[in-house]
């Protein structure tokens, strides 16, 4: 699984399991995930990328603030 900064990514284990979240950093093993609620695009959580599942959609997170990434993600958990 090949995930890029920006990815839109559900957790599926832990305390965070079930919500969005968006890609801040990754490597091989492990990735940095924030939500923009509980984790914030300052603090991100580390999360092994065995525990989470990919969707098809990106966010540029270059330019955006913790509100504005709650707002995008929302549109996500309404959908299901």
């Amino acid at each position: 699984m090949k995930l890029l900064k920006g990815s839109v990514v559900r957790a599926e284990a832990g305390r965070d399991g079930g919500g969005y979240f968006v890609i801040v950093e990754a490597d091989e093993k492990y990735c940095l995930i924030a939500d923009g609620k509980s984790r914030k695009l300052a603090s991100p959580k580390r999360k092994n990328i065995k525990h989470i599942r990919a969707t098809n959609s990106m966010i540029d997170v270059n330019e955006i603030t913790d509100k504005k990434l709650r707002n995008m993600l929302k549109q996500f958990s309404e959908a299901e």
